[in-house]
């Protein structure tokens, strides 16, 4: 049996730049961080005494004999390419999912690393966020970026550039002190709204020609998200700056804000929040916050009918809790 601890994240700046069709062209940059949300990934050889060769669990159970049979796309396709059988599945994870915090790409990356480590394989960072970028956006087909698979896959806080010949991964060189602060100030609430990220990654794709210029802009704010972090001007900046990354990303979709998501937003910066975002594709999920120790509760009663998430950075990435044969 081998259990993965695989992570959650959260972008700051530069999303959509992720995307092949604009950064083969441009380049792209993001800047991102993992937390301490994770998914867990139990796989073990499947018991030869059953009617059916393998079992699935997730919110539902799928039992079954070849990976065809398989409603679940991202599970069926990993057992195709890495041509399995004989084997039980599960899937665990601490906050759900269509959240809009890279929860299937974690659960891609998660499911390799588990499968590689069961069947005594090595796979390298590089090489695993690599193949949950293939499995995801090739073999199943999934419109959107890739900077999920490789911040599950790497952990940290780190800024990703992107260009044609592939990816690179940095870890911010910041004071501990400083990221510290930053996560002091960062509150994460959760709007009730699951979605289909697929669906905002999709109009994105579409309108990638109507909105270059936007997301030129949109990639020099990594730049000036890691400057913040790691000069000593106000943190504050981050913020505002995470204000304007949101105002400029609400233009990319139609259906990347709501009327409830604008109400929210525009509630907590009445109430002292200096800046904020939507995590991932749009439409609902998680809303990500930057506000001043000295406004939080007063942002918390003001948000009250929605759950907020404390959190903390971490920087292990996917990695194998529990490995036995």
């Amino acid at each position: 049996m081998v259990i993965s601890k695989t992570p959650f994240r959260m972008s700051f700046f530069g999303g959509g730049t992720d995307f092949p069709q604009y950064f083969e062209n441009y380049g792209g940059s993001v800047l991102s961080a993992t937390f301490d949300k994770y998914c867990f990934v139990t796989v073990r050889d499947f018991p030869p005494f059953f009617e059916h060769k393998n079992q699935l669990t997730y919110s539902k159970i799928e039992r079954f004999d070849t990976p065809d049979e398989l409603s679940h796309p991202l599970v069926r396709e990993a057992l195709k390419y890495l041509h399995e059988s004989g084997i039980q599945i599960s899937y665990d994870a601490d906050l759900p999912a269509r959240t809009g915090i890279g929860s299937s790409s974690s659960f891609a990356v998660g499911l390799l690393n588990s499968i590689y480590t069961l069947r005594g394989k090595y796979c390298d960072t590089k090489k695993l966020a690599q193949e949950a970028i293939y499995l995801e956006r090739v073999l199943c087909r999934e419109d959107g970026g890739i900077q999920d698979q490789i911040a599950a896959a790497y952990g940290g806080f780190n800024r990703i550039d992107f260009d044609k010949n592939g990816f690179n991964v940095r870890h911010i060189e910041a004071d501990t002190e400083r990221i510290n602060q930053l996560n002091e100030n960062l509150m994460l609430f959760f709007s009730g709204r699951s979605r289909y990220s697929g669906e905002s990654a999709k109009e994105q794709t579409q309108k990638l020609h109507a909105n270059t210029e936007t997301l030129h802009k949109m990639k020099v704010l990594a730049d000036e998200g890691e400057r913040i972090l790691s000069g000593n001007t106000p943190l504050s900046e981050f913020g505002e700056l995470l204000d304007y990354s949101w105002q400029m990303k609400t233009t990319l979709a139609d259906n990347i804000t709501t009327d409830e998501i604008n109400c929210f937003y525009k509630t907590a910066r009445k109430n002292g929040a200096a800046g904020g975002k939507l995590l991932g594709a749009g439409g609902g999920g998680f809303m990500l916050l930057y506000v001043d120790k000295m406004y939080q509760n007063k942002v918390r009663n003001a948000l009250e009918k929605y759950m907020y998430v404390p959190f903390r950075f971490e920087n292990e990435g996917s990695k194998i809790i529990y490995s036995k044969k």
